[in-house]
């Protein structure tokens, strides 16, 4: 299933995409729910509507933390000069910085070098620690796409990465959550970015260092996730800067496709 977060007459509400995976959103229907799914469950109302007379917004916005992982894919750490870790490395963002498919992200005034990442993302469905490997499956609601942008002169130049991960703006999520996905079905997904419409990134996440349900396990040693969280997986090789009035379109197989704009 597709859960989507999305406005209508200015309420924010959930809802379950109804309509072929490969169709276009224009063919797409919403059936609202009720409540929140996280807490309440699936349960479908009556109402539904077109989805090309709702505005998505951010599937979630985690209520507690977003962690990213750092060089879990080979080609990339070695485009930017970086050794592969020899266990998951973790940064976090925090929940202002989330915005939805389609919303402008407005770069720092800070920073001349803000660059894309296409990104798996996890999202977590129940409060867990110290989860297994084996039981990764029972804890994820379910999967979206990301966009983990960094200032990489802020990255370079300060001795922590929390203002060049976390700005306000830096992790576009959308354009709904897939909970029909195992973390096996997880093991060779296509990862893809396009800057102002041309290929910029195309990997697969059978080639990241750490798979899903290593990195879930990892991070829940760390930390206690809570219903909501989102895990960033990595980005494979590509990366590169955006500028204002520039477009981008990041798409995991299976999952579907995010756009982000850019401005100043």
């Amino acid at each position: 299933m597709r859960i989507a977060r999305f406005v209508v007459d200015a309420e924010p509400q959930y809802g379950l995409i109804e309509g072929e995976p490969d169709a276009p959103q224009q063919d797409l229907e919403v059936v609202v729910l009720h409540g929140d799914p996280f807490f309440q469950g699936i349960q479908p109302t009556a109402t539904r509507h077109r989805l090309s007379d709702v505005r998505l917004v951010a599937p979630i916005i985690p209520r507690s933390k977003i962690v990213g992982v750092g060089r879990n894919w080979a080609d990339h750490a070695a485009e930017l000069g970086n050794q592969v870790p020899d266990s998951p490395q973790f940064f976090l963002k925090p929940n202002t910085s989330v915005v939805g498919p389609g919303e402008p992200v407005t770069l720092p005034p800070w920073s001349e070098q803000v660059s894309y990442e296409a990104e798996l993302a996890v999202v977590i469905g129940t409060i867990c620690k110290d989860v297994p490997a084996e039981r990764v499956d029972d804890v994820v609601f379910g999967y979206t796409v990301g966009n983990d942008l960094t200032a990489r002169d802020a990255q370079k130049a300060d001795l922590q990465w929390a203002r060049a991960k976390g700005f306000d703006g830096s992790c576009p999520l959308g354009p709904w959550i897939e909970t029909g996905l195992k973390s096996t079905d997880t093991e060779d997904l296509g990862i893809r970015m396009e800057l102002d419409g041309t290929l910029v990134q195309d990997g697969r996440t059978s080639d990241m260092v750490f798979g899903v349900r290593e990195i879930v396990s990892a991070v829940s040693q760390a930390f206690t996730l809570l219903p909501g969280d989102v895990i960033l997986t990595g980005t494979p090789a590509g990366v590169g800067l955006v500028e204002a009035g520039q477009r981008t379109e990041a798409t995991v197989e299976g999952i579907g496709s995010l756009r982000t704009l850019y401005r100043r």
